[in-house]
């Protein structure tokens, strides 16, 4: 987010009322459920599934590969849009599992806010807090749900001193619980003076609300026990006192995160949430690119994309490309310019995603985010402009922190490996090393989680069964430089040079000292644990 002054020009309303936003958190904090729920009260399913279903019939939407379904996690960010009221939600669901976080990175350079999702019983954990740090990178803004708060969760106080204490951001409640754990009944609105209560019997149901005037109204004795109610009342006043208002533009700037709490599995506090996403979270923002910013109010198309999904379905091998809309307004049937060829590319078949379900897209705008099927033209980083030559920058790529060498079990189809181990590559789901002396290949990857997914689906979309070997090499870097000295540095260590599937040379290495052996030796060159995306 570049530009949040009051100076820049008022958005078109149809780009106005978009809301693009990614749920992060910690695994088990009920992302995935509160995913759902959002679907539901969006409209877009008739009723909301469970993570660990029984039979069929009640699976989650949101997770569509074998081994999500199987394990009951998000392995892979998926992204769905649906209308809410008079605006239109484009969500994209990140693994929250520590393994696959490079994914969770690069969602975030596509969507303009964040809603941060935390268990009352366990606060804010270590994956939490590393995802908040990239937030605060690019100036998210972020809204805070606390979930769970149906089961034995800790003190409100608590929960909110250990966000701003942790994460440095200043916490001011949108809601409040009456009662925690089985006493539970409901919050309190305080952004609307509404009284919301919880209906345990029926989880798809929404919660009943009571209109009040206000803190002292005598309504509010008539619908919570004696006990419950002045505790609760004693809890207001401190949090008025103590905690900040509600500024929206400290929201927009990051600075500020209100918390809302709720059960996203009894469907209680989704509702208030999403109206505070439609109310507090930002509009389509400008995007950093290279020579100059997108801003979302230029009339010609430009848009990135930052995701790449292969075989979504099995039955056809089709890779679609997740593309971030930063500009304009894009028609079925455009052709738009391919930036890093210079070619022109037909999008004849966009689609839109709901859900598991996808559709046509006929049209889309800045803030939208559509799939474009294609065979391999498309890589994660690419900008698709209407001519001009600009580059969407900030997609990153981070050095695997695990390498293990792979063997196709029939050494007969090596060829076939290769062409799997490019797909992936080119996904972004893994590194894929040449090294330059020796056959096979060599794969990196964030966490070893990643190498149970490469295994099963490069079994099950290619029917061919691999195995990992442990490597010689711990980590890889990217060389950086004048040619003729990375040459150098080539012709000199070949038994640690590889190239990844862009060609870019890369240098393996055992131990820490050999980077620092390098870095002495030859003092022009860059050995980076990051590149920036498909340059």
């Amino acid at each position: 987010m570049l530009d949040t002054n009051t100076n820049r020009p008022e958005l078109p309303p149809e780009i106005a009322r978009r809301r693009t936003f990614a749920i992060i958190s910690h695994p088990d904090a009920g992302k995935t459920t509160l995913t759902e729920k959002f679907l539901l009260y969006g409209g877009a399913i008739q009723m909301a599934g469970q993570v660990r279903a029984k039979g069929e019939a009640r699976r989650t939407r949101s997770d569509f590969m074998k081994m999500e379904q199987d394990r009951g996690i998000s392995v892979s960010a998926s992204a769905m849009s649906f209308d809410f009221g008079k605006y239109r939600f484009n969500l994209v669901d990140t693994p929250g599992h520590s393994d696959f976080s490079e994914d969770t990175y690069r969602t975030l350079t596509a969507v303009d806010a964040a809603v941060m999702v935390i268990d009352g019983a366990k606060g804010v954990e270590s994956q939490t807090q590393k995802l908040f740090e990239v937030c605060r990178l690019r100036d998210l803004p972020i809204l805070t749900f606390c979930n769970k708060m149906d089961r034995e969760s800790r003190d409100t106080f608590d929960i909110i001193d250990e966000i701003q204490e942790n994460l440095a951001i200043d916490v001011t409640p949108a809601s409040w619980p009456i009662g925690v754990g089985r006493d539970f009944m409901g919050c309190y609105d305080l952004l609307n003076d509404r009284l919301e209560l919880m209906d345990r019997a029926d989880r798809n149901v929404v919660a009943e609300t009571v209109e009040i005037n206000g803190l002292d109204d005598p309504k509010l004795a008539e619908h919570v026990p004696e006990h419950l109610l002045e505790k609760f009342l004693e809890e207001v006043e401190m949090a008025k006192e103590l905690l900040p208002t509600l500024d929206p533009q400290s929201v927009l700037e990051g600075h500020m995160t209100p918390i809302w709490f709720g059960s996203a599995i009894n469907s209680f506090g989704v509702q208030e949430l999403m109206q505070g996403i439609a109310s507090y979270g930002p509009e389509p923002q400008p995007q950093q690119a290279d020579p100059r910013a997108i801003a979302p109010e230029e009339k010609k198309v430009a848009g990135f994309v930052f995701k790449v999904q292969a075989n979504m379905d099995p039955k056809h091998r089709d890779r679609v490309a997740f593309m971030r809309l930063a500009s304009g307004h894009f028609k079925r049937g455009m052709k738009l310019t391919h930036v890093r060829s210079k070619k022109p590319m037909a999008v004849s078949n966009p689609v839109l995603f709901l859900a598991s379900d996808r559709e046509l897209a006929e049209e889309a705008w800045a803030g939208d985010i559509i799939g474009i099927p294609n065979h391999g033209q498309l890589r994660i980083g690419d900008t698709l402009t209407e001519g001009e030559m600009i580059r969407a920058t900030g997609i990153p790529s981070f050095a695997p922190e695990l390498l293990q060498g792979v063997r196709a079990g029939d050494p007969m189809k090596a060829k076939h490996l290769e062409k799997a181990l490019m797909q992936f590559a080119e996904e972004g789901a893994a590194k894929v090393f040449k090294p330059n002396i020796g056959s096979g290949f060599i794969v990196g990857v964030v966490g070893a989680l990643q190498f149970e997914v490469l295994a099963s689906r490069i079994e099950l979309e290619y029917g061919l069964p691999v195995r990992f070997e442990q490597s010689q090499f711990t980590s890889a870097r990217w060389i950086i430089g004048d040619k003729a000295e990375v040459e150098k540095l080539v012709e000199a260590n070949k038994q640690h040079i590889a190239h990844d599937n862009d060609g870019d040379p890369v240098f393996l290495t055992r131990l820490q000292w050999d980077i620092d052996r390098v870095e002495r030796d030859y003092p022009d060159l860059k050995l980076s644990a990051t590149k920036e995306m498909m340059v």
